[in-house]
């Protein structure tokens, strides 16, 4: 699915949409997922019961899509599939997702600058940030874009200098 919307980027938005629609409609209704897992439902229902409720209203690629997870009995990993689609189209076009841990609430000015910032020092042309409060971090902040991290929180500075000075010997 991801190298038909890198192929065809005109069908980007609406696959990326059939996606996160997809995956928001299966977490509010788990049953359907239970349903396409239960051993005692055979394949060929599972496979109708995808064509009756899904055909028409989502592109054929990604009910083939569908169609193959329970194939490969992977529908369990359904949500987890269009998650990682949606993550995906993201990075290609420039949309970063990063979480910002901070020990108070900043305000609009200040997130603001937080992004400009971050917008300079990667390569995206846009981010979503989701703001997190946690007070033991004492000042500073943490930032979380995909895997990578920078921590400039008195917390870890506070423990970084414990740990330091707990290698020191004394003689």
């Amino acid at each position: 699915m991801y190298a038909l919307a890198t192929e065809q980027p005109d069908r980007m938005d609406e696959l990326q949409k059939e996606a996160e629609a997809i995956a928001s409609i299966l977490q509010e209704d788990p049953e359907f997922i239970q349903i396409m897992n239960h051993p005692e439902v055979s394949e060929e229902e599972k496979q109708s019961l995808l064509d009756t409720v899904w055909q028409g209203k989502i592109s054929d690629e990604t009910l083939e899509l569908l169609h193959l997870l329970v194939e490969k009995h992977h529908f369990e990993s359904v949500v987890d599939v269009m998650n990682y689609f949606v993550d995906e189209v993201k990075e290609y076009r420039k949309i970063g997702k990063c979480t910002v841990t901070v020990p108070m609430e900043l305000s609009d000015e200040k997130k603001k600058a937080i992004e400009n910032r971050l917008l300079e020092t990667t390569e995206y042309k846009s981010l979503e940030i989701s703001y997190e409060i946690d007070p033991s971090l004492i000042g500073g902040m943490q930032i979380r874009i995909g895997d990578r991290v920078v921590d400039s929180s008195v917390k870890t500075r506070l423990n970084d200098l414990a740990h330091s000075l707990s290698q020191i010997q004394l003689r």
